[in-house]
């Protein structure tokens, strides 16, 4: 292994890599909607005091700002709730990815107070939740097709989406743990 790689990984992804699950529960189901719940407030906890340089500082040597990744997660979690809105309203429905990386790199993710983006985040998984808490059980077998994972069902988009929240919190936590903040 090349000395360093490991610790690169480590900070890339502090949590380890998501994998979807093979099967899933009921009960996994309500843990990962709470989680979901959870996710506003947990970011807020991690950026808590933070100053401008400290918000502008990445996570990791190319990866983005503390800023961007607030910016990031409502931008990403939009795209999910889309997600379900159509897999939920039409039959395999075929989504449309995006470029993160491109969409970090705008000018509403410099330049924008992260507070407009913790309020976007807070509302939006409040819609978010309670749809998810009115499903069927049937309805978390509906899925969209993406074009490069293809099938995915909402119960794994959940999965995916409970670890994201506290993927990029832990990135966040880390990095005030190493700069001692």
């Amino acid at each position: 292994m090349v000395p360093g790689k490991l610790d690169r990984m480590d900070l890339r992804y502090p949590l380890g890599k998501f994998s979807f699950p093979q099967q899933v529960t009921a009960h996994q189901r309500r843990q990962w909607i709470a989680e979901i719940e959870r996710a506003p407030a947990n970011l807020r906890a991690a950026i808590a005091g933070l100053n401008a340089g400290q918000l502008d500082t990445p996570y990791r040597d190319g990866g983005w700002t503390v800023r961007q990744v607030i910016h990031h997660v409502p931008d990403s979690h939009m795209n999910s709730y889309v997600r379900f809105k159509l897999a939920l309203t039409e039959d395999e429905p075929a989504i449309k990815p995006y470029d993160e990386a491109a969409w970090a790199r705008l000018a509403d993710s410099a330049e924008t107070p992260v507070e407009v983006s913790l309020a976007m985040l807070d509302a939006l998984h409040e819609r978010w939740v309670r749809l998810m808490r009115s499903m069927e059980e049937a309805a978390w077998s509906r899925a969209f097709r993406h074009p490069e994972t293809g099938l995915v069902k909402l119960e794994s988009n959940l999965a995916l989406y409970a670890w994201h929240g506290k993927h990029h919190t832990a990135h966040i936590t880390r990095l005030r743990e190493r700069n001692g903040w």
